[in-house]
C-alpha cells in the first residue's frame, strides 16, 4: 500500500483518564494514532473538545507528543474518565457522559481526512450518541476504495447495542477484539455455545472481512485471515498498568500491515510493543526505536 501522503487515523473519543495518581490524555483513537505514528505513518487524531482549559491541555498534549490532531471546539466539556485498578493494574472505567466527543461534527477539514485515508480506526463507544455515530459513518463513506477500516469493538459499559455492531461490522474489513468482547458478541448474535476459534471464523466469514485480531490477554492473541492464522503469546512482564496496550498493538499491527509486513511479522511486533507498554504509565510512552525501524 502506497503510504505518501496518506492518513493514518484514530476516530472518535478524546478524554481525559483520571487515575489515582492524576489524570493523563487517553481515548482509543488518539492512543491507536499515537502508536502508528511512531511506526513513521502520517497519523492523526480526529475528534472534538470542548471551550475549555481541558481542551487547551488537550491541544498542547498532542503538540508536545508530536500528534497531528483535527478536534473542532464544540459547546460541550472534554471529555474524562474516572480510571480505576485493581491490584493486578487492569483498569475499570467510570465514562461521563454529553461531553465533546459525543458531539464530533463532520467538517470539511475531517471530511479532507476520511478522503486522503489509509487507514482508519473506530470503536462502539463514540457510537453511543447519533451525531458522533452519523460523522463515524460519513468519514467512512468518504474514505477511499483499499483503505484499511479496522473496527476495534472497545464495549464499555452499557455503550452499545446489537444494531451499533451490525452497522460497524458491515463497514469494517478488520475487525480487533478482546475475549471478553467475543463472548459478549455471542451472546447478543445467538451463538454463545461455539469455542473461541469457531466464533471467530464464523464472524470473519460472515462479515467478509480481511482480517480478524483477538487479544486474550495473558492467554495470547491471535489473528485470523481467510485460511490462516496467527498465534503469539503474551510475553511475561512486570506490569506498571494495561491502559492504552490494546490500542498500541492495533496501531503497531496497522502500521506494519501498511508498511508491507506480512501478517505474523505485524502481529509478533504489536504484543512486543503491547507489552512494553504494559510495562510503561499511561497510555503513551514513547516505545524503543528497536521497534520501531
Amino acid at each position: 500500500m502506497e503510504i505518501k501522503n496518506q492518513y493514518i487515523v484514530g476516530l472518535g473519543e478524546a478524554l481525559w483518564d483520571v487515575l489515582p495518581e492524576g489524570k493523563q490524555l487517553g481515548g482509543a483513537p488518539a492512543n491507536f494514532a499515537y502508536h502508528a505514528g511512531q511506526h513513521g505513518l502520517n497519523s492523526v487524531a480526529v475528534s472534538a473538545l470542548g471551550r475549555d482549559t481541558l481542551g487547551d491541555e488537550t491541544e498542547a498534549q498532542l503538540k508536545e507528543k508530536g500528534l497531528h490532531y483535527v478536534m473542532p471546539r464544540v459547546d460541550y466539556p472534554t471529555g474524562t474518565v474516572q480510571v480505576t485498578l485493581d491490584e493486578e493494574g487492569v483498569p475499570t472505567y467510570d465514562i461521563k457522559q454529553n461531553v465533546a466527543w459525543d458531539n464530533i461534527p463532520f467538517t470539511d477539514n475531517i471530511r479532507e481526512i476520511a478522503v486522503g485515508a489509509g487507514a482508519v480506526c473506530w470503536g462502539s463507544l463514540a457510537q453511543r450518541s447519533e451525531v458522533s455515530r452519523q460523522t463515524i459513518y460519513q468519514f467512512l463513506d468518504h474514505t477511499p476504495s483499499g483503505c484499511l477500516k479496522i473496527f476495534d469493538i472497545n464495549l464499555r459499559q452499557n455503550f452499545y447495542n446489537k444494531e451499533i455492531i451490525c452497522e460497524s461490522l458491515k463497514r469494517c474489513n478488520v475487525l480487533k477484539i478482546n475475549d471478553e468482547e467475543l463472548v459478549t458478541l455471542g451472546r447478543l448474535f445467538g451463538y454463545p455455545g461455539l469455542d473461541i476459534e469457531n466464533k471467530c471464523w464464523l464472524i470473519l466469514g460472515k462479515y467478509n472481512l480481511d482480517m480478524l485480531v483477538l487479544t486474550c490477554g495473558v492467554n495470547g492473541s491471535y489473528v485470523f485471515t481467510p485460511g490462516y492464522k496467527s498465534f503469539q503469546e503474551t510475553p511475561k512482564v512486570e506490569v506498571a498498568d494495561t491502559v492504552g496496550a490494546g490500542d498500541s498493538f492495533t496501531g503497531t499491527f496497522c502500521a506494519s500491515i501498511i508498511k508491507g509486513k506480512s501478517v505474523a511479522e505485524a502481529h509478533k511486533l504489536a504484543v512486543e510493543v503491547s507489552a512494553y507498554v504494559c510495562t510503561q504509565n499511561g497510555a503513551m510512552p514513547k516505545v524503543p526505536e528497536r521497534f520501531t525501524k
